[in-house]
């Protein structure tokens, strides 16, 4: 990913606010996109294919176009259980150094993933977000292979969206 760089920050209204929930409870569900709620929300407008939500003054969600997600800092601060490919020990150093996930390394993946959506990863231990992926497969999909890349890595630790200064 190149390097992000901020256009645009601005308050979103009221109204606005509204509808990113209702998009974001689409993806996590409504219990979950609550976490996400505040009194005051602003948009990063950047030069990448994505746009970034300051939720209480931290890029906890993003948008590009078609879905909206939260970011890893937003799935670290704001833990939901929607949307989970768990990933064994060993994949873990290249998970977080931004691999993709390949199908021996997943452990776990709930029922509600969904092919071309992003889906957070987490490991299986603790249940912490490493990253934030696209899945390549629904769930049954990636049950049912035994090889190949299942996950595409969107956002980890480390990333333009990780470090980004504002």
């Amino acid at each position: 990913m190149k390097k992000i760089t901020v256009k645009k920050r601005h308050s979103i209204r009221k109204s606005q606010g509204a509808d990113l929930l209702a998009r974001l409870s689409e993806q996590i569900g409504p219990a979950s996109a609550g976490l996400f709620r505040a009194d005051m929300i602003e948009v990063l407008e950047t030069n990448a294919d994505i746009s970034l939500f300051m939720v209480n003054k931290k890029p906890f969600l993003m948008d590009n176009g078609t879905w909206v997600f939260p970011t890893l800092k937003g799935a670290v601060q704001c833990p939901f259980p929607e949307r989970r490919v768990a990933v064994d020990a060993g994949a873990i150093p290249y998970v977080v150094n931004g691999a993709d996930i390949m199908r021996p390394g997943i452990v776990t993946v709930t029922d509600d993933v969904k092919a071309g959506l992003p889906v957070q990863i987490v490991d299986e231990r603790h249940g912490k977000p490493l990253a934030i992926g696209i899945a390549l497969f629904d769930a049954p999909g990636m049950r049912a292979a035994t090889s190949g890349k299942m996950v595409k890595k969107f956002h980890h630790v480390g990333d333009e969206i990780w470090n980004m200064e504002i």
